[in-house]
């Protein structure tokens, strides 16, 4: 979840650390810190870390020269004690010789904690990272000006090691160089003239170079300014995972826009096209980004399984309308923290379509891995070249969304439900539930999307009206039928992340069965209630919230007159397919949500408590 920017190089590394870490902010954080080799006289290793926003930390650094061209630095999402100055990274070892960040959780803690105390260690923070920080240097056998005696260092404690983790470490012994490792957490490396970079997010790194490479699983590398060496656990050199990045650093700026989420709003055509972009070959055939599945064995497929956690969960609760329309192959949308746990029938003819925006969501990594320890076949759908989910799995679907910094996901959200219908067209092609042709024209409807999404903007000051409605409700319901079940439940999870507010998302035909109980005179209830074969349904439903007071706001289709008589108001979305209706309704809850959260004064890009990429269970 924290960010992660690591330098050495020769340029005065302390603005270089910020610059970094004020780039990973949307991955959510409560804290913030650096260490930095500091070179006057005697190299030392001088730690700066303050709880709360970036800005505490420049605050704190005013006035306060930290020379030097090696440091590292950090941005705290709390997993081991509260969030304040003393738990914040980086931590020391007992002597204060090395400086350590960490993205992860050591489950083996405090054992390794009660051994190192009764060797007299003693410990000054509530984390698992100060732990480790102390395990490292207890392991320290080497002179001054020795890099591998700090990558030994490293690599012994981690072999003593249990839990996932990326970290990064700086000793003053060896004051050129990093040393970092990773094991099921997200951890890039490049290397520019003369200096060479770590970052959890690529984001950190692009600034300086678009080659970067991806460490895998209990690889340990040594930075220096120049180059970098990668070796295994037992020391033996080896490499990561190596790639080039396409995106250009601007994207990631707000371009006017007052908030990142309003501008990924407002980025989803562009995403949406190409997450289009080059689906058909030349013989007119659906195809995927990454291939390493036999076609025979789409064809005997028995059972699909849809991974995912959070917004990418309801993207996969859309898929499983499309994956057995198109596809013709039954389908059980999991939540992937649960998944492994509940002991799933898995058989080398099931599928598992993991979902996951980074490619490094720890609960849906794991889902995967245990999908393929079975002899499953997993498919996976991501944003991210490169990610553990896209090397990992047995075929992607790359979403090509851009980076998307807001934590609240938009773009990430509509380009996996295209993504994920567009491989319910491939299985369908390919299980030859459908003519090649059909798949064909069901790709080119989709092709009308992102211009669809144009039109429904022409609405947003009327969405920014509505908003102060919803302001002063104490609770707001969600409710839907079909493919608008999915949305409803994301439009509550929306509010819910950046306002704040109580919303829940309720099956309409489920609301006799209790929710109904919750409706009071004037509360907001939001119908999806578009065209379809459950219209006349989702109708009957609104009628009978009206019945009992609700203000009912109804997302519908264009030309649908009638439906003014049971809503209070009335936002249009134009006329599609069935199953691609929810990239459109999605888009006015998004700005809904948006709205409401900054009428109410929200941080809107970084809500309390959230973080972009969930890499710890």
């Amino acid at each position: 979840m924290c960010g992660i920017i690591g330098y050495t190089g020769h340029a005065q590394v302390l603005d270089i650390l910020v610059e970094g870490l004020a780039t990973l902010e949307y991955r959510g954080y409560d804290s913030a810190g650096v260490a930095v080799v500091a070179g006057n006289g005697t190299p030392r290793v001088r730690v700066i870390k303050r709880a709360g926003k970036l800005a505490n930390l420049r605050e704190t650094l005013e006035g306060t020269w930290l020379e030097g061209t090696t440091g590292i630095g950090h941005t705290r999402w709390a997993t081991h004690g509260e969030p304040n100055d003393r738990n914040a990274h980086p931590h020391q070892d007992a002597d204060g010789d090395l400086a350590i960040i960490h993205n992860g959780i050591f489950e083996n803690f405090a054992e390794l904690k009660a051994a190192l105390a009764a060797d007299g260690h003693e410990f000054h923070s509530d984390t698992d990272t100060e732990v480790i920080a102390h395990l490292i240097g207890a392991s320290y056998d080497g002179g001054e000006g020795d890099p591998d005696a700090l990558a030994e260092a490293v690599r012994t404690a981690l072999r003593q090691v249990e839990g996932a983790f990326a970290i990064a470490v700086v000793d003053h012994r060896s004051p050129d160089v990093i040393v970092t490792s990773r094991r099921e957490a997200p951890l890039v490396l490049g290397h520019t003239e003369g200096a060479s970079l770590l970052s959890s997010d690529v984001a950190g790194l692009i600034r300086h170079t678009r080659d970067v490479e991806a460490l895998l699983d209990d690889q340990v590398a040594i930075l220096t300014p120049d180059g970098i060496t990668v070796t295994d656990l037992d020391g033996n050199e080896t490499e990561g995972h190596r790639y080039t990045v396409d995106w250009d650093v601007d994207v990631a700026e707000k371009q006017g826009y007052p908030h990142f989420m309003l501008k990924e709003i407002h980025e989803q055509p562009t995403a949406l096209r190409e997450t289009l972009r080059g689906r058909m070959d030349r013989a007119r055939r659906i195809v995927l980004d990454e291939q390493r599945i036999d076609h025979d064995e789409f064809r005997h497929l028995d059972k699909v399984y849809v991974v995912a956690c959070g917004t990418s969960y309801h993207a996969g609760m859309v898929a499983k309308y499309a994956l057995e329309h198109w596809a013709r192959v039954p389908v059980e949308v999991e939540i992937a923290s649960e998944f492994r746990y509940r002991d799933p029938i898995l058989t080398p003819h099931t599928l598992v379509v993991a979902i996951s925006q980074s490619g490094e969501t720890a609960d849906t990594l794991a889902a995967a891995a245990h999908a393929r320890a079975q002899r499953a076949k997993v498919v996976g759908i991501s944003n991210v070249v490169g990610s553990t989910l896209a090397r990992e799995a047995d075929a992607v679907l790359y979403t090509r969304a851009g980076p998307e910094i807001a934590v609240a996901s938009t773009k990430a959200f509509t380009t996996q439900i295209l993504a994920l219908e567009i491989l319910a067209l491939y299985l369908a092609q390919e299980r030859r539930a459908m003519f090649p042709d059909e798949c064909a024209d069901q790709l080119r409807r989709m092709e009308a999307v992102p211009e669809l999404i144009e039109q429904i903007f022409q609405q947003e000051q009327q969405i920014a009206q509505l908003a102060e409605i919803f302001t002063a409700a104490g609770y707001v319901m969600f409710i839907g039928r079909q493919v608008g079940l999915p949305i409803a439940l994301e439009g509550a999870l929306k509010l819910k992340e950046i306002s704040y507010m109580h919303a829940e998302g309720f099956a309409a035909g489920e609301m006799k069965h209790g929710p109904i109980a919750l409706i009071e005179q004037g509360g907001p209830v939001v119908a999806l209630a578009t065209a379809g074969h459950v219209r006349g349904k989702i109708v009957s439903n609104i009628q009978e919230v009206k019945a009992r007071g609700a203000l009912v706001v109804a997302i519908a289709t264009e030309g649908d007159t009638e439906i003014k008589e049971h809503a209070d108001h009335v936002i249009y979305v134009p006329d599609v397919h069935e199953l691609l209706y929810p990239m459109l309704t999605v888009v006015p809850l998004q700005l809904l949500s948006y709205f409401v959260a900054t009428r109410l004064g929200r941080d809107v890009d970084q809500p309390r408590n959230l973080a972009k990429t969930v890499t710890v269970e």
